[in-house]
């Protein structure tokens, strides 16, 4: 379960006196504990794998926008720690698709929907994600599905 490799590569990372890797691990590990106590009233539970994977995948691209915006502000060191953790982050997500995978993807599930236009960019993006939601920025794909189906 990726929940215990985890909390296993934490103390590994302890262990060895990684500072930068058990600061990543222990951030991802709180965020994981925050989401538990928020789905303490939900009716209805998550895969706990899915729910790891979804803090895990908001983490990464909330690592994304700050890098960008730090990079945009000229403050580089800033930047480079994000970039320490969304490496760390990306170790446990499963491998990204390129934009010529994503392109094939968008290609398949308009034919299989019979999509034609921009009013049918909601199914088609409903379908993307339910199909290739962990292992697909949602952000980019959005406007590769907008470009398919103009």
């Amino acid at each position: 379960m990726l929940r215990d490799t985890i909390k296993q590569d934490t103390i590994a990372a302890m262990k060895a006196g990684d500072k930068e890797r058990t600061a990543a691990l222990r951030l991802i590990g709180a965020k994981i504990k925050d989401r538990d106590i928020e789905l303490r009233t939900a009716d209805k539970q998550p895969d706990d794998e899915a729910l790891v994977q979804d803090v895990l995948l908001k983490m990464a691209k909330q690592r994304r926008e700050s890098i960008q915006m730090y990079e945009d502000g000229g403050r580089q060191e800033l930047a480079d720690k994000e970039k320490a953790e969304l490496a760390v982050i990306e170790d446990y997500l499963p491998k990204q698709m390129s934009e010529d995978e994503t392109r094939a993807a968008i290609a398949q599930i308009k034919t299989d929907l019979g999509a034609e236009g921009p009013k049918d960019m909601g199914r088609v993006m409903a379908e993307l994600k339910s199909r290739h939601g962990a292992s697909l920025d949602m952000s980019r794909a959005s406007g590769l599905v907008k470009d398919a189906l103009s």
